[in-house]
């Protein structure tokens, strides 16, 4: 057999069965899709939606092992880099994003974030299910129960405090595989700030999130017989083309449905939905 030959066979074997990237492909347009309008209609993170659905996805395929939530998060973070910056420039146009909040905030979140990935990389599959369920589960209580008019302060935390927070938000987001929105939201509102500002200005907390722990996510090495297929480091390559393509055409259908549509009570709805989601990424990480 000749060199090219081999060569030829080698790179063959190295290529992922068309079957097996049809089926991820099918499951991971419905995904990208429900992503996208749930994001445009209740101004939800993606990342929210992303990683238990990744987790489903590449589950189903039959790939898994310890470090299949650290493939989920990783995706997920890849995503929000392009949906934040291209929400932050939207937003931006609109003179809506709050650039003192961003600059003071900015640097701790990226602390956050590089020890989010550290730390994240160094857990079991089956600790970041229980993580991200705890978590969501808190996010989804808030969503139901929360009230627009709480307060903790009247501005954002400055000086220990902000040394405290900022770097929480971006560690726990990068736990999460999700964005600035779910945290940052919330706090912004709970110390004053109008929400469609706090909604812009986390939009680039999200890109503070996500560019520096995707860096660190690509470095991680996985092992090749669990990752799917065109994976790069802990980044899935596919997931992440064919969610960002489907979030773009669909989210702008879920603002038209939030102008046509009170979107409160869907809000309450998927709180709900956000904590059995939750309760199931528990169960799971118990083993039962």
């Amino acid at each position: 057999m000749s060199a090219l030959t081999t060569s030829l066979v080698t790179t063959a074997a190295l290529l992922p069965e068309p079957v097996v990237l049809a089926q991820m492909a099918g499951l991971l347009i419905v995904t990208g899709a429900v992503a996208g309008v749930l994001a445009g209609l209740l101004g939800v993170g993606g990342g929210i939606v992303l990683v238990p659905a990744f987790f489903y996805v590449f589950q189903t395929l039959g790939y898994g092992g310890d470090q299949l939530m650290q493939m989920c998060l990783a995706t997920s973070l890849a995503t929000i880099i392009l949906t934040s910056l291209r929400s932050v420039m939207s937003h931006n146009k609109k003179g809506a994003v709050d650039w003192d909040i961003l600059r003071g905030w900015g640097p701790g979140i990226a602390i956050g974030a590089i020890i989010g990935v550290t730390v994240a990389s160094s857990l079991r599959s089956t600790t970041l299910q229980a993580l991200f369920g705890v978590l969501a589960l808190v996010i989804g209580c808030y969503m139901a129960f929360g009230r627009a008019d709480w307060r903790l302060g009247s501005e954002m935390p400055k000086g220990a405090r902000r040394m405290i927070l900022s770097p929480m938000v971006g560690f726990l987001s990068v736990l999460m595989g999700i964005g600035g929105g779910s945290f940052g939201v919330p706090l912004m509102s709970l110390h004053a700030t109008p929400i469609h500002r706090a909604v812009a200005t986390a939009a680039g907390f999200g890109v503070i999130i996500a560019v520096p722990s995707v860096i660190g996510f690509l470095f991680l090495p996985v092992e090749a017989a669990v990752r799917p297929p065109l994976t790069v480091g802990a980044v899935n390559l596919v997931a992440f083309v064919v969610v960002i393509a489907m979030t773009l055409i669909t989210a702008p259908w879920g603002v038209k449905l939030a102008h046509a549509m009170d979107p409160k009570p869907l809000k309450r709805v998927f709180a709900v939905f956000l904590i059995l989601v939750a309760l199931n990424m528990l169960r799971k990480s118990l083993g039962f």
